[in-house]
């Protein structure tokens, strides 16, 4: 290769520089078109500094408010947010309180409703049970009647004046009816009539014409002398139903119905002492219904029909209870009679105006005996009645006698009370022990009871 070969051609203007290695030539870099050519690279020229000029003061406060401007609204929108949303949050939370006390309210409704439909449904049971307990107690009325309609008989007395009419049932299978006293009292002939048309005699086998009852004895069909079954008087509550069945005014094998008025009443008799422990009923008793029976709804008897408050029922009307039926049965069929206690004392109940005529104390209770019978057991046991008189409560009444206010250790309220203590716990020949006060000495005085015989 000839040293033309190595020599590069260099543009015109430009100084070719040879070099002095004799190595490989060094490429130098081609300057791009329209730049300046860079100082050699060992000490390259610095870059022409541009100066900034300031920015305007018054762009910079423009700037400054514009910020605190967004600040400002940025706090007032969060402000609002705040203040919005608590009155959201405030509001709903109303509407939750409001939603809170409808549902309560609802509550409250349906609980009442809830009420309403228990009384409706109670109130429709009870209706239906009132409905069913009605048709139940009329059928059981009409059983009651079925049963025991053969077993009262129709009874009728000649006496001298007359005849009388009256009732009774059957006691037992030997043929013993009870009835009243006074239905057969003086009767010089009595026939009794059963519900199927039979007609028999009749006999008395005894009377107690202190308590009205009687029992009669007559020979007739087995079939006939079905027995009634005595029930427990002292049992009885006020408002009890009771069926009265008999022959009221000659009509045979009448029913009435009603309930128990009242219970312990006094009831006048024809021996002239009263008759106690009576039952008062509401059921219609009239003229022929004396000596037939009164009775529970289980069909027992629990007392005599005896006597009416007027010459026409008025809704009043009066039984001797089974308890006394129960009590002299069995003398009176054995012995014909029954023995009852005799003491020999007719007395009142103190009252206040007999307290302060007599100074006794205040709240005393008990029978103030008016006059003590000469030779009865009162007598002989040293009890002592009034001795002098003085118009009390409108009456003229002997005053000062003995004030009985205790029986055997109990309290008696009155004089009923000292009688109805006596018939039902003593015999003649027992002693009672009367608690008394006599001249402002309270003391006991033992008295030994006797049979009454007038």
């Amino acid at each position: 290769m000839t040293e033309e070969n190595n020599i590069e051609n260099v543009p015109p203007g430009e100084e070719k520089v040879e070099s002095t290695q004799p190595s490989e030539p060094v490429s130098e870099p081609k300057a791009e078109e329209g730049k300046v050519e860079d100082t050699p690279p060992s000490a390259p020229a610095p870059e022409p500094k541009v100066e900034e000029k300031p920015a305007p003061h018054g762009g910079r406060n423009w700037l400054t408010t514009a910020l605190v401007a967004l600040l400002i609204l940025s706090i007032g929108f969060s402000a609002y947010i705040y203040v919005d949303s608590s009155k959201r949050v405030n509001e709903l939370s109303g509407q939750v309180s409001t939603l809170a006390s409808s549902v309560q309210a609802l509550g409250a409704s349906l609980t009442e409703s809830n009420s309403r439909i228990n009384t409706l449904s109670a109130t429709l049971s009870e209706l239906s049970s009132t409905s069913n307990s009605s048709t139940s107690s009329s059928n059981d009325v009409t059983l009651i009647y079925e049963r025991v309609k053969g077993s009262v008989v129709l009874i009728k007395s000649t006496l001298p004046q007359g005849t009388a009419t009256g009732s009774g049932f059957v006691y037992d299978a030997e043929g013993r009816i009870v009835t009243n006293n006074h239905v057969i009292e003086g009767a010089n002939s009595i026939t009794v009539t059963f519900i199927n048309g039979t007609i028999v005699p009749a006999t008395v086998v005894g009377t107690d014409p202190y308590s009205d009852i009687a029992v009669i004895d007559v020979d007739a069909p087995a079939s006939l002398l079905v027995p009634l079954k005595l029930g427990d008087s002292s049992a009885l509550k006020v408002g009890e139903a009771v069926l009265a069945i008999g022959n009221p005014y000659g009509l045979a094998d009448t029913l009435t119905a009603g309930i128990i008025s009242a219970l312990g009443r006094e009831m006048d008799s024809s021996s002239g002492y009263p008759i106690v422990d009576v039952i008062q009923t509401d059921a219609a008793i009239n003229p022929g219904n004396s000596g037939g029976p009164l009775l529970n709804m289980k069909g027992e008897v629990i007392g005599i029909n005896t006597a009416i408050a007027a010459s026409t029922s008025t809704g009043i009307g009066f039984a001797v209870p089974s308890d006394t039926i129960a009590r002299e049965i069995e003398s009176l069929i054995a012995n014909g009679t029954y023995a009852q206690v005799y003491i020999g004392i007719q007395g009142v109940d103190v009252t206040p105006s007999i307290i302060s005529a007599m100074g006794l104390p205040e709240g005393t209770h008990g029978t103030l005996l008016t006059s003590v019978f000469t030779g009865s057991p009162a007598e002989k046991a040293g009890l002592k009645g009034g001795t002098t008189y003085r118009v009390v409560d409108g009456s003229y009444l002997p005053i000062g006698g003995d004030v009985v206010t205790a029986t055997d250790g109990q309290t008696m309220t009155g004089i009923y009370d000292l009688i109805l203590y006596m018939q039902r716990n003593k015999r003649p020949g027992d002693a009672i022990s009367l608690t008394i006060i006599r001249g402002g000495t309270t003391m006991v005085v033992n008295v030994t009871l006797e049979t009454r015989t007038g």
